[in-house]
C-alpha cells in the first residue's frame, strides 16, 4: 500500500453544480471507478448561468470518456448538431463568412488550399471562401451528416461537427450519470470556508443549517465569485477588459423558427455581438455588449427587437468581467469553469475550458503530498491555453473595417498582445500559420477563415507561383464542384435528427 506523500486522496468534494460541476462530477466518476468518493455541493438557491449551450468538436472526446451515448445525449438536452459559426457584420456591415470545423478544400504539395484561393482571389477567379469547406457550404445550405471516414478521398472524411445543447438539460443529465456511478449530490448553501491553520489548505466548508462537508481535494465550480479560489484562498484575477470591452450580456429563448440551421451565428452590434443558438425545442439568444458604450436596457432593446420567433422569457443579464485567475490551483483547491475565468462565448470556449481543465486535473492527479511541481505544471498549461484562446477572440475584433461607432473604433486601432501581433505579420508576409504547440486549441483552419473573413490582407506564398495559372484556376474549381456535390447529396439537419435523434417533447419549455 502506498503512503506519504504519494498515497492516494480519499475525497474529492466539488463546490457548485451547473455544467462546470457536473462535468467534473461525471467524469470523474468515470475514470476513478474505485477508491475515491466524489461529493457534489450545490444550492437550488443559487442559479447557474447556463447560457453556454454550443460547443466545439473536442466535446465528443470528452463525451468518449465519461461513457455517453450521443444519441441519448441529444435527446436529453433538445440538442441539434453544429458545423461551425457564422459572423455575421464583423468585417463590415452587411458582410458574413463562416468559420467551421473540419477541413478545408485539398492540399497540394505542402500549400493549402486558401494560399491557392489568394492567388485566386488576386485575380478575381474564385468563389466566396466558404465554398472551399465542406462544412461551411453545407451549414449554408442547412445539410448535415456524420463523417464518413471510409472515403479518405472525400470531403465527407474531413467533416467535423460539435453540438448546441440546452445547458441546463445538460447539466441534469450528468447529474443523473454521475449519481448512477456513485456521485453523492449534497444540497446546501456554503456560508463559510475553514482553513486549516499549520499550511492555509482548505479543510472544510460550512452549510447554512451547519452541515460541515471536508474533502482532500476541492474542486471549485462555484462560477464567476470564485468561493474557495478567490474568496478563500485570495488568488488574484487578471483583468483582460483592455482588449476585451464586453462585460455584460442579455439572455433570452424565444420559439424556434425553420429552416432549423446545424451553425451558430453571430451577429456584431453596435457595441457588441448577438448570439443565435438553434435547439430542437427553441433558439437561445443572446446580447454580448460594453456597459461603458451601452445601457442594460438599451442592450435588451435590441435583443429583443432582433429574435427570429416569439420570446419565451424575459431577458436574462449577466455580468462578466474578461480575464483569468493568476492561479487555477491553489493549494487543494483546482478552479474549474468560471471560477478560473472568464471569455466570452464568442468561440463557444466557455465549455471547452471546463473540459480541459478537467482532464488536465486527471493528467496531474495529486497524492496527499499534493506536489508542487504537478501544480506549477497545471498553472503554466492553463495559464497558455487561456491567453491562447483569448488571442483568438481577440483578432475577431482587432482585424475589421468597422470604426463607425466608438465601440469599434477602438477596437480597430487598439495596440493588441505581442503574441498576436506576431500571428498577424506572419499571415500578412505570406498566409503562413505555425502552431506554437500541441496545448493550441485553434488550429491553422480556424485561424485561415477567421483572419480571411475578418478583412485581414495577406501575400500568398511565393511558391504558389509553380503552379501555372490554368492549373491553379482547374485545382480551385474542383474542389468547388465536389463540395457542392457532397453538400447537395447530403440530408437536410431537421430530416437528420428527426430520422436519427428526435427528442421527445418537454412537458413544458425550458428557458
Amino acid at each position: 500500500m502506498t503512503t506519504g506523500e504519494n498515497a492516494p486522496l480519499k475525497t474529492i468534494t466539488i463546490v457548485g453544480g451547473g455544467t462546470a460541476g457536473w462535468m467534473a462530477a461525471a467524469l470523474l466518476s468515470r475514470l476513478f471507478v474505485r477508491g475515491y468518493e466524489i461529493r457534489l455541493i450545490e444550492s437550488d438557491e443559487i442559479g447557474t448561468i447556463g447560457v453556454g449551450e454550443a460547443t466545439i468538436p473536442a466535446i465528443r472526446d470528452y463525451h468518449k470518456l465519461a461513457g455517453l451515448d450521443q444519441v441519448e445525449m441529444i435527446k436529453a438536452t433538445q440538442a441539434t448538431f453544429k458545423l461551425g459559426i457564422e459572423f455575421v457584420n464583423w468585417r463590415e456591415p452587411g458582410h458574413s463568412y463562416i468559420h467551421g470545423f473540419g477541413k478545408i478544400g485539398q492540399d497540394i504539395w505542402w500549400l493549402h488550399t486558401h494560399q491557392l484561393w489568394l492567388k485566386g482571389a488576386e485575380r478575381g477567379t474564385v468563389q466566396h471562401f466558404d465554398n472551399y469547406a465542406l462544412n461551411c457550404l453545407a451549414a449554408r445550405r442547412n445539410k448535415f451528416c456524420l463523417p464518413d471516414p471510409r472515403n479518405p478521398g472525400s470531403p465527407l472524411a474531413g467533416l467535423d461537427y460539435a453540438y448546441h445543447f440546452d445547458a441546463s438539460l445538460f447539466a441534469k443529465y450528468l447529474r443523473g450519470q454521475s449519481e448512477s456511478r456513485g456521485v453523492q449530490r449534497i444540497e446546501g448553501k456554503i456560508v463559510s470556508v475553514e482553513l486549516r491553520p499549520e499550511d492555509g489548505f482548505v479543510d472544510h466548508v460550512v452549510l447554512a443549517d451547519g452541515r460541515t462537508v471536508d474533502g482532500d481535494l476541492f474542486v471549485d465550480c462555484s462560477g464567476m465569485r470564485g468561493l474557495l479560489i478567490g474568496q478563500a484562498l485570495g488568488v488574484g484575477y487578471e483583468d483582460w477588459s483592455r482588449w476585451l470591452l464586453c462585460d455584460r450580456a442579455q439572455a433570452v429563448p424565444c420559439e424556434s423558427t425553420y429552416p432549423l440551421t446545424p451553425y451558430t451565428r453571430s451577429t456584431a452590434r453596435e457595441a457588441g455581438w448577438q448570439w443565435r443558438i438553434p435547439l430542437q425545442h427553441r433558439i437561445g439568444n443572446g446580447h454580448v455588449y460594453s456597459s461603458a458604450h451601452l445601457s442594460d436596457d438599451e442592450a435588451a432593446s435590441v435583443l429583443l427587437a432582433n429574435l427570429d420567433g416569439k420570446p419565451l422569457a424575459d431577458p436574462r443579464p449577466v455580468r462578466f468581467q474578461p480575464g483569468k485567475r493568476d492561479r487555477a490551483w491553489e493549494k487543494n483547491v483546482v478552479a474549474i469553469g468560471l471560477s478560473s475565468g472568464f471569455l466570452e462565448p464568442l468561440e463557444s470556449t466557455s465549455i471547452h475550458l471546463i473540459q480541459t481543465g478537467i482532464l488536465r486535473l486527471v493528467a496531474l492527479f495529486p497524492g496527499q503530498g499534493f506536489n508542487a511541481a504537478d501544480i506549477e505544471e497545471y498553472n503554466r498549461q492553463a495559464d497558455f491555453e487561456y491567453r491562447d484562446v483569448r488571442d483568438f477572440i481577440v483578432a475577431h475584433y482587432k482585424v475589421t473595417n468597422r470604426e463607425d461607432t466608438p465601440f469599434w473604433a477602438y477596437l480597430k486601432h487598439m495596440e493588441v498582445p505581442d503574441s498576436l501581433t506576431e500571428r498577424f505579420e506572419l499571415f500578412r508576409a505570406s498566409a503562413r500559420f505555425f502552431q506554437r504547440g500541441k496545448a493550441e486549441l485553434f488550429r491553422e483552419e480556424s485561424w485561415v477563415q477567421v483572419l480571411l473573413g475578418q478583412g485581414l490582407e495577406a501575400r500568398y506564398d511565393p511558391m504558389v507561383e509553380m503552379l501555372p495559372d490554368d492549373e491553379l484556376a482547374a485545382i480551385l474549381r474542383e474542389i468547388e464542384e465536389v463540395n457542392a456535390d457532397v453538400a447537395n447529396a447530403m440530408p437536410d439537419h431537421a430530416e437528420f435528427i428527426a430520422r436519427h435523434c428526435k427528442a421527445p417533447p418537454l412537458a413544458s419549455v425550458a428557458v
